[in-house]
């Protein structure tokens, strides 16, 4: 008998794998917690059914939503991850010799525990000496911080159940509080192409935009996500993510990626107008 996993996208669309093997299933005090087997994608991670990660492309949406932020601003040193529990940014972040410190916070333990021994490929770098993890809710621990961190990377779930709170005026202007002068956040903003996502995504995107004066919208091209088409934001103090570029630099590092190219970065922030139009709604 054949097994498949199916995400609902909207009441009208669905996303489905075929699964050769569950691996892992375990309620959380958070949310469900399954790792499939799957041919086609590799090993997948889902979150209360909704797909977060897979083997096969991972790899697209941590180099973009780390290495955008470590091309613009060359001295990055103190970084707070919010969620990504998986790893997986970590693991891109300690490339950068010049990275002091990261502080991962991580609402859920059993996230953690499940993808350190089921997805080594993200989760390998938890143990690098810079990485010190926190298991507490990100609205917390980032309430008590102040000017601490160069970069702060939201690696949250989608901004409804647990991940809710990471969407508010609120926390973002927590964020705005625990960054340096020059400081940079980056979150995932989510797919703009169906309706209840685009109405999420405008939310976040006006509330940023209102914390920051710098604040700008890229996008990458992901398979398994809702529509294959996913949003990062960008807001900064004091950095323009294409003006300052430095893309020297960042090529100089010699860092081999699959996805992210300083040429790829200039080009994801020219967005299709249907966003433009979705996005200056909300700024003006």
């Amino acid at each position: 008998m054949e097994m498949w996993f199916s995400e609902y996208h909207t009441p009208d669309v669905q996303h489905s794998l075929r699964v050769n093997k569950q691996l892992f299933s375990r309620q959380s005090d958070y949310q469900r917690i399954d790792i499939f087997e799957t041919p086609e994608f590799g090993r997948v991670l889902t979150l209360d059914g909704n797909v977060m990660l897979t083997e096969r492309d991972e790899f697209i949406y941590d180099e973009m939503i780390t290495h955008v932020p470590m091309a613009v601003h060359q001295g990055i040193k103190d970084i707070l991850v919010i969620g990504a529990g998986d790893g997986g940014v970590v693991r891109e972040l300690t490339r950068y010799e010049r990275v002091e410190r990261i502080d991962l916070v991580e609402m859920d333990p059993m996230v953690v525990e499940a993808c350190r021994a089921y997805l080594p490929g993200n989760a390998s770098r938890l143990d690098d000496r810079r990485v010190h993890i926190h298991f507490e809710h990100a609205l917390k621990f980032i309430r008590k911080c102040e000017a601490e961190y160069d970069l702060i990377i939201v690696d949250s779930t989608d901004p409804f159940g647990p991940s809710e709170g990471l969407f508010t005026r609120e926390f973002y202007g927590s964020c705005y509080n625990a960054l340096r002068d020059d400081g940079i956040m980056v979150n995932q903003q989510g797919s703009p192409f169906f309706a209840h996502d685009a109405e999420a995504m405008k939310r976040s995107h006006k509330r940023i935009a209102e914390t920051f004066p710098i604040s700008r919208v890229y996008q990458a091209h992901i398979p398994t996500y809702a529509a294959g088409y996913w949003l990062f934001g960008f807001a900064s103090k004091k950095y323009h993510p294409t003006d300052d570029l430095d893309a020297a630099a960042w090529k100089a590092l010699n860092l081999r990626t699959r996805y992210y190219t300083t040429r790829l970065h200039v080009g994801a922030f020219w967005l299709p107008a249907f966003l433009e139009e979705m996005l200056m709604e909300v700024e003006h």
